[in-house]
């Protein structure tokens, strides 16, 4: 009894981690005002870390089959690089994801005039959008840990109407999901498409994301003009580089430059349209990284989801690993509804009046196999 006492004694069993929040200074905003790194930790080790700059995801840390945690998402190493500027490495994007042609549109017989940042088309909410904002915060510790950011957008902000009050929640929650949750309200019309840019590189920053087998639950696409804009045609994906209805690898047919399509996003740069509008929570893609067994699950409320394979990194970028970010070295999974909504009239609308609250969820969920 004494020696399997002493046995027990010796043999060093890990500690349960503790799931929780824990706030760290990460810098500060010209004016002064502080900026905080908040790290959300769940029991399983699976680490998310956020900032109250844009909105960001700075770090998705994830096991892999071994059980070794790594980061799944780009990211820069500082603030001030952050504050410099990024591709949009996994802030909150609005007033309006993706594009808008023109950089106007008109609500309720009235034009608006936005930013043209995007030749001559609006994009990702303008060059003062809510990646560039300060956002107030308030934490819910606990088992499945929350931050809830608020930013109110002023009216005029950007050339959008109505003041608009905007809350994004995300959680970590036991099963290694990151949910994120958006809601606004608004006191004047106004059209709204708010998403997450997080690029996702699930071999944890070790290749390029050509290899990884991407599956997205969606019959069609949006096909473009030359400069991005949708024509406004619900294309079927059957026959075409588009059709990942089936695990396909992201790099199969990205270089297909016999489809048009495909050059005009110099590879792909498309919003895939899910079959339900019913705004339930359906999973509408699942990609697989064959190395490192890692898997990523996207279930989403949103009408539609635009995949963007990093086909203009070029290197400038370094993470916080002392990678320079290749092209393709990262995939994003934006959901929201579909761009130019505005403008196409027989697109799900994206406008939001008083009276009105906004709601969507998006579930980023990871595994290994």
């Amino acid at each position: 009894m004494q020696t399997l006492l002493l046995i027990m004694l010796l043999v060093q069993v890990p500690a349960p981690l503790k799931p929780g929040i824990e706030k760290t200074p990460f810098g500060q905003m010209p004016d002064g005002r502080p900026v905080d790194l908040f790290t959300l930790r769940n029991a399983s080790g699976m680490e998310v870390q956020i900032t109250n700059y844009g909105a960001y995801i700075v770090a998705i840390r994830t096991p892999d089959r071994t059980g070794k945690l790594e980061a799944v998402t780009l990211g820069v190493p500082t603030f001030a690089d952050y504050l410099k500027g990024t591709p949009s490495f996994g802030p909150v994007i609005g007033r309006y994801g993706n594009r808008i042609a023109n950089a106007s549109f008109t609500l309720d017989g009235k034009t608006y005039t936005l930013a043209a940042n995007n030749g001559t088309n609006h994009i990702h909410g303008g060059p003062g959008g809510f990646d560039k904002k300060h956002w107030s915060v308030s934490v819910i510790d606990g088992e499945e840990p929350t931050l809830k950011l608020q930013y109110t957008s002023p009216d005029g902000e950007e050339g959008y109407p109505g003041n608009l009050s905007v809350e994004v929640s995300y959680t970590l929650q036991r099963d290694n999901a990151l949910r994120i949750g958006y809601r606004a309200t608004t006191d004047k019309p106004t059209v709204l498409n708010l998403t997450n840019h997080a690029y996702f590189n699930l071999s944890g920053m070790k290749r390029d994301v050509l290899n990884t087998e991407l599956q997205i639950n969606a019959d069609r696409y949006l096909p473009t003009t030359p400069k991005q804009i949708p024509t406004g045609e619900l294309r079927p994906v059957a026959g075409t580089p588009f059709d990942f209805r089936r695990p396909t690898p992201i790099g199969n047919r990205i270089n297909d430059t016999t489809d048009v399509q495909i050059k005009y996003g110099y590879g792909y740069d498309h919003c895939w349209v899910f079959a339900d509008n019913d705004k339930s929570l359906k999973l509408g893609a699942v990609a697989y990284e064959p190395t490192s067994g890692r898997v990523l699950e996207m279930y989403t409320t949103e009408p539609g989801v635009q995949l963007y394979t990093g086909n203009h990194l070029n290197g400038k970028f370094t993470g916080k690993e002392g990678i320079a970010y290749g092209r393709r070295f990262g995939f994003c999974l934006e959901t929201q509804h579909f761009p130019d909504s505005p403008n196409q009239p027989n697109f799900p609308t994206t406008v939001l009046r008083p009276g009105q609250t906004f709601q969507s969820t998006t579930v980023y969920k990871f595994s290994a196999r």
